[in-house]
């Protein structure tokens, strides 16, 4: 008798994992919400229909089931590691902190425009230790859980069905669907393409190199500094470390939507995406690599 071979995933096709995955992850995260519901209201519908779930409380709220459900995904549906989604960190601390960096340029460039040209002003700098703290921690966390989700599990299994740029494409619609700062009931043109341009921006290097870390540095960054930091975000749940007046044209500022809500962010953004397409591509070139036995 022929054994099966265990190292093959349970389910053959990369999409069908995904879409059973999100089938998951809507489950237990409507099943978590539900039970703060009830524990928070008593089971009171008409005050819990205010919630805010943009805060990073709620975001966050559903962290430890989730990681969960994609352990189990990992393990006995696709038969891999957790470590093989691309949490290795040897031998990519620098792709890392490339992750990071690009993140603060891009949106120190688009604030600082903003400021030469007039439409930004800090009126008030103040430096709280512990805000500071609990905003790195919390965005940290949800970078990390965000990007093992969508980059590590949901792209992963989804390139092995399509070519890497219709993957690529999937799962940076699917995180604009569930992204909780966009609505289809409040539709706003920048802020889609930005988060778009964004989820680009964080599965590019995924593509290449199969490994999370650029991603999740790149994620920590950019909502790190956006709200917490430069206090340009829109959102801002923790003392800002910089108080910000944004003036002049929506489109220009994103008003009170923040800096995501506007063309300014859109160009910088969509430039930093080339700039690392450029750089991806040239470093994966078969003409750039060194030939072997030749000096």
């Amino acid at each position: 008798m022929i054994k099966a071979d265990s190292s093959k995933p349970l389910i053959r096709q990369g999409w069908l994992r995904v879409l059973l995955y999100i089938v998951a992850l809507l489950l237990i995260s409507g099943i978590t919400l539900a039970i703060y519901i009830a524990s928070k209201f008593k089971g009171n519908l008409s005050a819990a229909s205010g919630l805010n779930m943009n805060t990073p409380a709620l975001q966050l709220l559903p962290v430890l089931p989730v990681l969960v459900v994609t352990y189990i995904f990992r393990r006995w549906v696709d038969r891999e590691s957790i470590n093989s989604l691309g949490l290795m960190f040897r031998g990519y601390g620098k792709q890392a902190v490339a992750g990071g960096a690009l993140a603060i340029f891009t949106l120190c460039a688009a604030a600082l425009f903003l400021r030469i040209t007039g439409h930004l002003k800090w009126v008030d700098f103040i430096f709280d230790a512990r805000a500071l703290f609990l905003a790195f921690g919390s965005t940290a966390l949800l970078a990390f859980f965000t990007e093992l989700v969508f980059r590590g599990y949901m792209l992963n299994n989804l390139i092995s069905s399509f070519p890497g740029w219709l993957a690529l494409t999937i799962s940076t619609l699917l995180y604009l669907v569930f992204n909780p700062a966009n609505t289809f009931f409040s539709f706003d043109f920048f802020t889609w393409t930005n988060t778009i341009i964004f989820g680009l921006l964080l599965g590019l290097n995924y593509l290449y190199t199969k490994n999370l870390w650029f991603s999740i540095f790149f994620h920590m960054g950019w909502k790190f500094f956006l709200g917490p930091v430069l206090g340009v975000s829109g959102n801002e749940y923790f003392q800002t470390l910089l108080e910000s007046e944004l003036n002049g044209g929506v489109n220009i500022t994103g008003g009170a939507k923040g800096l995501e809500g506007s063309v300014t962010l859109l160009a910088a953004s969509l430039l930093s995406l080339i700039a690392l397409y450029v750089i991806l591509r040239s470093k994966s070139n078969p003409l750039s690599q060194p030939v072997p036995g030749r000096i």
